[in-house]
């Protein structure tokens, strides 16, 4: 019985997954936005970098990768915790 139920609720995760997939979009296929033409007219006068997506992620979303970055620093440093070796 147990086993049925397993494989129903399996069938039916995996069925609205097929479902959710189908409205995506072909791979490459990027839905365009007004920002984009935006940062590409831009960027050079506002932020003086050559590269749109180092001042994308460095200058707009400053803040957004402070807080990525530290935490990535904060799970490296867990995992370093839980796998060091104790000398008693």
């Amino acid at each position: 019985m147990k086993r049925w139920f397993v494989l129903a609720a399996f069938l039916v995760v995996a069925g609205f997954l097929v479902l959710l997939g189908t409205g995506m979009r072909p791979f490459g296929a990027p839905k365009a936005f007004e920002m984009d033409q935006y940062f590409i007219d831009y960027t050079q006068a506002e932020v003086a970098a050559n590269n749109v997506v180092t001042a994308v992620v460095f200058d707009y979303r400053g803040y957004d990768t402070l807080g990525e970055a530290t935490v990535l620093f904060c799970a490296v440093v867990g995992v370093a915790l839980i796998l060091r070796k104790v000398r008693r």
